[in-house]
């Protein structure tokens, strides 16, 4: 087995995400290649300076702008909303692989009593009608949803019938996400938007193993370099430590990864062996390591796991959205700043989109960076770009 530095294990990450060098991903067809590499970005709602999967997109894609996702997501349809590690965006073609996430969705729905009534009130509704949203579903009254059907999203609770329905349809994949206005959904029929060949394509994968293990390489593929050990990054799989040696050695077995120790850890890491040529170019400095400066989004894959990055990059990064402001140590939307091939600082930039001005409200440099023109300067750059993502012509310094 190779043994790499830190520094190496660093670079290849971050030359893998399209993170250094030369951009990788450039305008709508850089982002949707980029999508189809990770697998799947997650999605989060809050929008302070652009939601976590256009900040994902912003970071790595030359050029990108939040209408590209908007138009790759209900307009193109390459993309589609739901669940994979949490809430997420990922490819449409990835359809029939979750078959069985489907499958289970519709037995768990079965076992509330009434339920497939109001289901077929509700797609005869929208197949007359067209898209809806919950409020516009006329089914009142509410339905309480056990914890057992967690895994899709529910727990226990009493919900609106219109919106439980809806959700159940969703999760079943009978109804895809139109679109949306703020955080409210618009549902329609999936056969109107998903090709035959991708709705109801037979699922490549013969078990759950198999599943499992297509997942695990994907979440390999999005970080670039995962270790052997309990990792968010794999969040949403089913994974035990037996299981997770069991997955890696399978993988291993059939040449789709790559082992490798990291100097000054105890397990080995994997990467895709169609990432090789990427390896052998970091280990022998051919690679593209050019120092750029990007701004993380929160929930980036980059940031999957905490402690990985704790452990390459000794940056230790908390999303502080739910913490109470007086526990705060940075902003309420900090993100970290990535430079070379470490994290320098974290900055908090809210746009004023009436005034079209970016306020920097905080900026934090990591205690052993030296403040170099040529640092402020890749700053200026970047704020400039984040500004225009943000429809912003001015950045103020509050």
């Amino acid at each position: 087995m190779q043994t790499i530095t830190k520094q190496q294990a660093r670079q290849f990450i971050l030359a893998k995400q399209g993170l250094s060098g030369s951009y990788r991903f450039t305008g709508k067809d850089g982002a949707y290649a980029y999508v189809r590499q990770a697998g799947c970005i997650q999605f989060d709602p809050v929008d302070v300076c652009g939601k976590n999967a256009e900040l994902t997109l912003q970071s790595r894609v030359k050029g990108f702008r939040k209408q590209m996702l908007q138009e790759l997501l209900y307009e193109d349809r390459k993309l589609v909303d739901y669940a994979d590690k949490e809430l997420s965006i990922w490819p449409a073609e990835d359809w029939p692989y979750f078959s069985s996430y489907r499958d289970r969705s519709r037995a768990l729905g079965e076992t509330f009593t009434g339920l497939k009534e109001l289901e077929t009130r509700a797609l005869s509704y929208i197949r007359e009608n067209g898209p809806v949203s919950s409020d516009m579903l006329p089914i009142e009254g509410e339905i309480f949803w056990h914890s057992s059907m967690h895994w899709s999203g529910h727990w226990d609770r009493n919900s609106p019938a219109a919106r439980s329905v809806l959700e159940q349809l969703y999760t079943d994949g009978d109804l895809v996400i139109h679109h949306k206005k703020g955080s409210r959904k618009y549902y329609d029929l999936a056969e109107r938007y998903l090709p035959k060949e991708i709705l109801h394509g037979e699922n490549p994968c013969r078990d759950e193993e198999a599943f499992t293990a297509w997942r695990v390489l994907r979440r390999i593929g999005a970080v670039g370099l995962l270790w052997d050990k309990n990792s968010t990054a794999f969040l949403g799989i089913d994974l035990n430590a037996e299981k997770r040696k069991q997955i890696l050695g399978r993988l291993t077995a059939e040449g789709k990864v790559c082992s490798v120790a990291v100097e000054g850890q105890r397990v080995p890491f994997y990467y895709r062996s169609e990432d090789d040529a990427l390896m052998q170019a970091v280990i022998s400095g051919d690679a593209d390591t050019k120092p750029r400066m990007s701004f993380i989004a929160p929930l980036d894959p980059l940031m999957w796991d905490k402690a990985l990055i704790l452990s390459l990059f000794d940056f230790r990064y908390s999303w502080e959205i739910y913490t109470p402001q007086v526990k705060r140590r940075y902003g309420y939307y900090t993100l970290p700043i990535l430079y070379g091939d470490r994290f320098v600082g974290r900055i908090e930039a809210v746009p004023d989109r009436k005034a079209h001005v970016l306020h920097v409200k905080g900026l934090w440099w990591e205690p052993d960076v030296r403040v170099t023109k040529k640092l402020t300067g890749a700053l200026e750059r970047t704020l400039r770009e984040f500004g225009k993502f943000n429809e912003c012509g001015e950045i103020g310094i509050d």
